[in-house]
C-alpha cells in the first residue's frame, strides 16, 4: 500500500483495488500545491470524511461532483449531501466494504459541524476510521484526544498502523499522542498529521519520535509516498 500526504490531515491512501481520499483538504491548505491536484486526485475511488469542519470537509463535495465518486461518511453528513453527490453514510462500529478494503467508522472525541451560509451547522458526529485492506489495518483518528475507546479499538481490529493528528491545540499534542500510542495501540508504524500547518500547531514530531524508540515513527512529506 501507499500512504501520501495531501498536508494537514488529507491522505491518498493506495490500497488494494482502491484509491481513497481521506479528509482531502486542498482549496486554501497553505501545505498543498494548487499545481500537483491532479496528482493527488487522479484514479480516486471513494472519499472519506470524518467530521464536518472545513480543514477536512471543505472540498469533499466539489471532489465527489468532479471525480464522479462517492463519500464515505457518517450518516448525518450523507444526508446532508445526498441530494448532490453520492453518499454512503453510516454509524459508529459500522463496516462498509469498498471493494477489497473494509473500512469501519470508530468513535473519536472532538465536534463536528459544518458552516451552512455563515452560521455553523449540525454534522453529526467526529470520528475516525479503521481501514483494513492488503492484510493490514490502518487506524486514521481524525480529530480527537486520547480515549479509553483506543483499548477496544486494538483489541477488535490490532492496527498496525496509526496516522495521528497530533498538532495540538485542536487535537491532542504530541505527547498525549506518544502516550496513547504506548498505552493502548501496538503500532509497527506511526505517521503523524494535523501539524506543521499553521503557526499554532506544532511544527515537528521529534517529541513522538522520542517517545516511540520501539516504533517506526515517519513524519510524512506533502505528496511523498510512504509504501507499507
Amino acid at each position: 500500500m501507499r500512504i501520501i500526504w495531501l498536508g494537514h490531515s488529507g491522505f491518498r491512501m493506495e490500497i488494494g483495488d482502491q484509491v481513497l481520499l481521506v479528509d482531502p483538504w486542498l482549496t486554501g491548505n497553505p501545505m498543498f500545491d494548487p499545481a500537483r491536484r491532479e496528482e493527488a486526485i487522479g484514479g480516486a475511488s471513494h472519499i472519506l470524511v470524518s467530521h464536518g469542519h472545513g480543514d477536512h470537509a471543505g472540498d469533499a463535495v466539489a471532489l465527489a461532483k468532479e471525480l464522479g465518486v462517492p463519500i464515505v461518511c457518517v450518516h448525518e453528513l450523507a444526508t446532508l449531501w445526498g441530494g448532490e453527490v453520492e453518499a454512503i453514510g453510516f454509524g459508529k462500529g459500522g463496516t462498509v466494504a469498498l471493494g477489497e478494503v473494509r473500512v469501519t467508522l470508530v468513535n473519536a472525541t472532538h465536534s463536528s459541524s459544518i458552516d451552512t451560509g455563515g452560521t455553523l451547522g449540525i454534522a453529526g458526529s467526529e470520528a475516525g476510521f479503521m481501514i483494513a485492506g492488503e492484510g493490514k489495518t490502518i487506524y486514521f483518528s481524525g480529530d480527537t484526544d486520547v480515549m479509553a475507546d483506543m483499548g477496544v479499538f486494538q483489541d477488535l481490529h490490532a492496527p498496525e498502523i496509526g496516522i495521528l493528528a497530533c498538532g495540538g491545540h485542536y487535537t491532542m499534542d504530541m505527547e498525549r499522542a506518544a502516550y496513547a500510542a504506548k498505552r493502548f495501540f501496538d503500532f509497527e508504524t506511526v505517521i503523524p498529521c494535523h501539524y506543521k500547518t499553521f503557526p499554532l500547531l506544532a511544527q515537528s514530531a521529534e517529541p513522538l519520535i522520542a517517545a516511540l524508540p520501539e516504533v517506526q515513527v515517519i513524519e510524512p512529506e506533502v505528496l511523498v509516498a510512504i509504501t507499507l
